[in-house]
């Protein structure tokens, strides 16, 4: 049964990496960054500074 719960999270820990990590951390940027530019003058800027950031963390090499 301890084998179990270990093989299950090494595997859960195997899908994270990568990938699948960054994903998580970028997705609510990218929302975050589309309500944001609704502002009327600084949206647009905002929400472009928070996509470069996103498309930097998607770079990351895991």
């Amino acid at each position: 049964m301890k084998f179990l719960k270990i093989l299950f999270f090494l595997t859960i820990t195997m899908m994270l990496s990568g990938c699948v990590l960054t994903k998580f951390v970028t997705v609510p940027m990218r929302v975050g960054g589309a309500v944001v530019s609704i502002v009327p003058v600084a949206g647009n800027t905002m929400h472009d500074s928070i996509d470069g950031a996103a498309d930097l963390i998607d770079d990351v090499p895991f």
